[in-house]
């Protein structure tokens, strides 16, 4: 412990701030200064850093070694390196990466391959309708990412002679729906700007490279992350680096069951280090963390387990329960003038969740409500949207269908109502239109409409 505290009195000294108790608090009785700025926040120990240049050249050369000999072959990632013309390369690398944001590879790379080929350029995208961009997305989920896309294109092209900006500030500045990640993402891939990135990924593989326990999502634990990674992006080959970071928390790094074995960096991992000669004693030690009250170390009522391993890392703060809603939805039949079945659909409104997108017509529900009131507000809702004299009793249950999307934990109560004749909305309460089984499937409907 008395080296501990020689530790953090250095640190004190070379910071030029009088010492405080561990707890942060002036001695008793001290006052601060009138007008005196308050202090700021002792820097991260170097345990938590990259301060040895040294290490941060053996770990750029080990990682890209890795990456050079393991790296998934993926369409974007062959058009990001033999497009010549930076325009097209950069919307390439853009498209992925709005594509894979909170959805996995194998997902996206059919979307991918359909979209560059459906428009290969930001000038195809940005005359194309929101309707053909929904029909392409449909499934993919999150769907303002598509909305946004388009939206950027053709900004793109109208306002910047369709020349994508060559830098992650400007990026991020002039083009809507590119954050800081995406921005960097592209500089770096697209126009070798040596710029880091931080994605989950990222924030799994620096938070156990560098023992970081505090909240990962938080601001402070970010701006960390995000200096941390501009610091160690190799600066020759910075698009390969950041993808290889990326690739390393995706296949080795992964958040359960880790490849530590495997891992081309373990040698630079202090939780693996942790792990493999951690002390069983509680008590903090000089080579555990540089000070205490550490910011970036686990807090004090959630410290390292030795079951865990380097999983103890990273650490969030508790994710809110989804909201629960219910819906009735109605599946409205009848048979086409060629003797096939069709199926009303009606259009969303163009803002909020699933916007623009097609599906069954449907009422939100109290949670509480029984079978019976729910038929009649059902029937009740189509009879004001069609004119037709439907009647709770005509609604014939099918099931529930549940579905989960990222904030809600939504559960479709599903009827049919078989119709004789034509019914067409007032298109000023919502635009509708009767399709086939084949043509609603290559509608823009959501993965949900699809369970129904």
């Amino acid at each position: 412990m008395s080296h501990l505290r020689a530790a953090a009195a250095r640190g004190l000294r070379r910071s030029g701030r009088r010492a405080v108790s561990p707890a942060g608090k002036r001695r008793k009785g001290a006052s601060p200064r009138r007008g005196a700025p308050a202090p700021a926040p002792a820097p991260p120990p170097a345990r938590h850093l990259f301060s040895d240049p040294a290490e941060v050249v053996a770990l750029r050369g080990n990682l890209l070694a890795w990456y050079d000999k393991c790296k998934r072959d993926l369409p974007w990632r062959t058009l990001a390196a033999t497009e010549p013309d930076a325009d097209r390369r950069a919307y390439a690398v853009w498209v992925s990466e709005i594509m894979l944001q909170q959805t996995q590879v194998s997902t996206v790379i059919d979307y991918y391959n359909r979209w560059m080929q459906k428009w290969p350029t930001l000038q195809a995208l940005a005359q194309a309708s929101l309707e053909e961009v929904n029909e392409l997305w449909a499934g993919l989920g999150y769907y303002s990412r598509g909305k946004r896309l388009q939206e950027a294109a053709r900004k793109v092209v109208s306002e910047l002679a369709g020349q994508m900006p060559r830098t992650a500030e400007d990026l991020q500045k002039l083009l809507p729906g590119v954050g800081r990640y995406t921005a960097g993402a592209i500089a770096s891939i697209s126009y070798r700007q040596a710029t880091g990135v931080v994605d989950g990924n990222v924030i799994r593989v620096l938070c156990r490279l560098r023992c970081i326990g505090a909240d990962s999502s938080s601001p402070a634990v970010i701006d960390r992350l995000w200096d941390m990674a501009n610091a160690l992006v190799d600066r020759s080959r910075p698009g390969d680096f950041n993808q290889a970071l990326m690739e390393l928390g995706a296949t080795v790094c992964v958040p359960r069951a880790p490849l530590c074995g495997e891992c081309p960096v373990k040698q630079h991992c202090q939780a693996r280090r942790r792990k493999l000669f951690g002390k069983a004693t509680a008590v903090p030690d000089v080579e555990d963390c540089g000070v205490g009250d550490c910011p970036l170390c686990p807090p004090a009522l959630e410290p390292w387990d030795s079951s865990l391993g380097v999983t103890n890392f990273p650490r969030k703060a508790a994710k809110k329960q989804p909201r629960v809603a219910r819906t009735a939805t109605c599946v409205l039949e009848r048979r086409g003038c060629h003797g096939a079945q069709e199926y009303l659909i009606v259009q969303r409104p163009s803002s909020g969740l699933l916007a623009g997108l097609w599906e069954f017509p449907s009422l939100p529900l109290a949670q509480s409500l029984q079978e019976e009131k729910q038929r009649e507000l059902l029937a009740d809702h189509l009879r004001a949207w069609t004119g037709w004299p439907v009647v709770a009793e005509g609604l014939q249950l099918i099931g529930e269908v549940v579905h989960i999307f990222s904030h809600i934990h939504q559960t479709y109560v599903v009827y049919s109502l078989p119709l004789d004749g034509d019914v067409t909305l007032d298109p000023a309460l919502s635009p509708s239109r009767w399709v086939t089984e084949e043509e609603f499937h290559a509608s823009a409907v959501s993965t949900a409409m699809k369970k129904v």
